[in-house]
């Protein structure tokens, strides 16, 4: 067994590479640059939504009240006159992504600290470079890519979509293992 805190390192500089790697992916227009294309006649879609001033949040349309009324005829039509649609809402306003960044790092520190976790209860110092990668790796490989799935399989997200973000998951455990490795305590 490792101690936490003799992993602190690992722990911060994986996050860091992983911090970084994301930044590259979403910059650079590699296999990104279409996940999210734009609606049909998007100037006019928005001005008919514009005048019910939705709040930001996450939305179902149609949405039953009720098992009952998802199963009346009336919402049926509902459904199948469409559309059918999930969607989130952001507040109005510049799309600035500080906050959102700030708190990628925290997650990417927390995803590093359970890989740390993982590792350190299997492993004691001084292991093989390969046993520590595989831990660590595998890890955090859950954490940035496997509960993505549920998207495409409850919510019907996009599969390309969810598969490019395994990739990035991949990479980014790929990366927190090699980290793990190298600086895993002797």
């Amino acid at each position: 067994m490792t101690a936490l805190t003799a992993l602190w390192l690992p722990i911060l500089v994986s996050a860091i590479f992983v911090f970084v790697a994301s930044a590259i992916i979403h910059m650079a227009p590699l296999w990104h640059k279409n996940d999210y294309p734009a609606p049909p006649d998007q100037d006019r879609l928005g001005d008919a939504m514009r005048p019910f001033n939705v709040p930001p949040g996450d939305y179902l349309l149609p949405r039953a009240a009720s098992q009952a009324e998802m199963k009346s005829p009336e919402f049926v039509d509902k459904a199948k006159r469409g559309p059918v649609v999930l969607m989130t809402v952001f507040p109005n306003g510049a799309l600035g992504m500080g906050q959102q960044l700030a708190t990628w790092f925290v997650y990417t520190l927390i995803v590093s600290y359970f890989a740390a976790y993982i590792a350190g209860r299997a492993l004691r110092p001084g292991v093989d470079y390969l046993e520590v990668f595989r831990f660590a790796g595998a890890t955090a490989f859950i954490a940035y890519s496997v509960a993505l799935w549920q998207m495409s399989i409850w919510y019907r997200r996009s599969w390309s979509l969810t598969l490019k973000e395994t990739l990035d998951g991949l990479i980014y455990g790929l990366l927190t293992a090699g980290v793990f490795g190298w600086l895993w305590p002797s």
